[in-house]
């Protein structure tokens, strides 16, 4: 199997179109159309870890965190950076990051948190916007269920739990073909009007091109009418961060010390405890603090994500319990989950866990 051939297992995994806009994500070092001697996987792709993939014949690294993240002008060795993309290159290792693309996925790093609490009920804490399009279309009666049905295939017509969705109205169509046409029904310069059905269903616009070539592919007129539109729906399914339930509730106290032990803390930050019951939690794997409104809105007893700074403390505001469990410890088990995923999908090499701890960050 060549590198390449991997990219649709990892992106029926993490799709790169669910990533963040500031993300780097997808193959980041390496030759694509090198076949695969093994996968390691990784939280950081750090130097270590590449010695660890040289010792473990892989020579491919799947990263939850982009090695390559901003700019980067001289490769010299100079930092972690460029020291593990040298010895990465030097070694014909290829990397590739799957980040934010697994933080929006529905089953990615916020369930695997949910999961880890013992969480039910999960919704998305901050669905994503912008990323529903509309395609609107019309022909003709006997051309409605091939093209619909095509349609579907090709990914459209997914509403939250639901699948196979769209609108369908009747109405007439008129035209008129020029001594170039070649028309379905009727004759060129001939005025036609015809009983036709105007479908409309919703996909993910990253499908655009797919569900244009379903489209065409089956339609039978020869220009074929259609419309696009941008919608300002949130994305139900895709998104940051999730919410969910305790099965039995517990005491704010109590709650902090099944996180510690569930998530392996070295410690949590906190804001002050309410005496309250804790039953609704919302979680957000890395740096999180950008969404403690989001957290609030939702109701939620207690919000655990990282990388929150002294005065996003002061943002609970006595609603809600902040905490701060470590920006590692909140994504600890996304290369489990990884591991799991590929070794379902490839059984003809080896898919290694990798046993580097790469947590910057120490405790007493």
């Amino acid at each position: 199997m060549k590198i390449k051939e991997l990219f649709p297992l990892l992106e029926e995994m993490a799709p790169l179109a669910y990533a963040e806009d500031f993300d780097n994500v997808g193959l980041l070092v390496g030759n694509q159309e090198n076949e695969v001697s093994g996968i390691l996987v990784c939280h950081d792709a750090l130097e270590s870890v590449i010695d660890e993939a040289i010792a473990k014949n892989c020579n491919v690294v799947v990263c939850f965190h982009p090695i390559l993240f901003s700019g980067i002008k001289k490769i010299t060795g100079k930092n972690y950076v460029e020291r593990s993309v040298i010895k990465a290159i030097k070694n014909d290792i290829a990397i590739y990051a799957v980040h934010t693309a697994l933080d929006n996925h529905k089953n990615g790093v916020n369930k695997i948190f949910c999961d880890a609490l013992g969480l039910k009920n999960t919704t998305i804490l901050v669905p994503k916007q912008n990323f529903i399009q509309k395609l609107v279309t019309y022909t003709i009666p006997e051309n409605v269920e091939q093209v619909r049905n095509a349609l579907f295939e090709a990914g459209a017509g997914k509403i939250g739990n639901y699948e196979d969705c769209s609108f369908n109205s009747q109405g007439v169509g008129t035209y008129m073909g020029n001594e170039n046409s070649n028309p379905e029904i009727g004759e060129r310069f001939e005025f036609v009007e015809a009983p036709e059905i105007k479908i409309e269903v919703t996909f993910e616009k990253h499908l655009q091109s797919k569900i244009l070539k379903a489209l065409f592919s089956n339609h039978v007129y020869e220009e074929v009418a259609y419309e696009i539109y941008a919608l300002q729906n949130a994305h139900q399914n895709i998104g940051l961060g999730m919410v969910g339930e305790l099965e039995t509730p517990m005491t704010e106290s109590e709650f902090l010390a099944l996180v510690k032990d569930k998530m392996q803390c070295g410690g949590i930050r906190h804001s002050n405890l309410l005496g309250k019951t804790v039953s609704k939690v919302a979680v957000l794997g890395g740096s999180g603090s950008f969404a403690i409104k989001n957290a609030i809105q939702a109701k939620a007893d207690v919000y655990l994500t990282a990388d929150l700074k002294y005065h996003n403390f002061y943002e609970a505001e006595n609603q809600i319990v902040l905490a701060d469990i470590g920006h590692f410890e909140s994504e600890r088990y996304t290369k489990n989950y990884i591991v799991d995923f590929l070794k379902e999908k490839i059984t003809n090499f080896a898919i290694v866990l990798s046993e580097e701890n790469t947590n910057p960050v120490k405790y007493l």
